[in-house]
């Protein structure tokens, strides 16, 4: 999605998003920089006690009306958080888990693994790269080797093009994954079904791959919000950072 579509603001000051949500309204929260600190490894992150009595008292509050919407495996967002009856769009939206057990997951492009073993072989090189293996991508992570930024989105580059994948960059990471959907497919596929349907949708997230979910939100008559340093942006609000969201998240449950 170009942000420079028909929602896009460039870097002008972002109000704080309102407490009060509007009447049959519906979350959708991005996992990493968002509701959990991005770390250097992405396999050890921690959710704390907090973060998973928030999600569930908000998902009560809203009758189920929350998904996150990440660029993870689902599987590993639904583990950390511990909530079975989560929907969950993982993969940057191309693995949708609904809340009452259906899922919609395509098949994983047999080019994909050919491409992961060559970014697994070219992280073996290099100390500070990560491989994460996903149902439906893989990501490069060198959050620990910043100076192979550029080897590093060159390699993904040629990848892409030799094997046919999307190239998704994103906050000193890149992904290949299989082509087709977003998070914005994913928000309105999932605005598609009950309990979702007829919502005004809100998206919560920090990073460019959060920019389609702020489209279609904007697209249903809800607003997007950025999470983190002032942006070219669809979203209509920010936040500073995740213990920002957090404290905002307590406020939507106090109104």
């Amino acid at each position: 999605m170009d942000p420079q579509g028909p929602h896009a603001v460039i870097e002008r000051a972002l109000d704080l998003p309102p407490s009060r949500l509007p009447a049959r309204a519906s979350l959708f929260l991005d996992f990493d920089g968002t509701l959990v600190d991005l770390i250097d490894r992405p396999d050890a992150v921690q959710v704390t006690d907090r973060v998973r009595a928030l999600v569930a008292a908000l998902c009560a509050r809203l009758e189920g009306r929350l998904a996150i919407v990440t660029g993870r495996d689902a599987g590993f967002v639904r583990e950390k958080l511990g909530m079975s009856y989560l929907g969950i769009a993982g993969s940057h939206g191309q693995e949708i888990h609904f809340p009452d057990g259906t899922t919609e997951i395509p098949e994983a492009p047999a080019a994909l693994g050919e491409a992961g073993d060559a970014l697994t072989q070219y992280a073996a090189a290099h100390e500070g790269v990560l491989v994460e293996r996903k149902p439906l991508g893989v990501a490069l992570h060198y959050r620990m080797a910043p100076h192979l930024e550029g080897w590093s989105l060159a390699l993904a580059e040629e990848l892409a093009t030799a094997h046919g994948l999307h190239l998704q960059p994103g906050k000193m990471m890149v992904e290949l994954r299989a082509p087709g959907g977003d998070k914005g497919s994913a928000v309105a596929r999932i605005l598609d079904t009950p309990p979702f349907a007829g919502t005004v949708p809100i998206m919560l997230g920090d990073d460019l791959t959060d920019e389609p979910g702020f489209a279609a939100a904007a697209a249903h008559g809800g607003w997007g919000v950025l999470v983190g340093p002032l942006r070219q942006t669809s979203a209509r609000y920010r936040l500073e950072g995740v213990q920002h969201v957090l404290a905002w998240l307590d406020g939507v449950l106090d109104t």
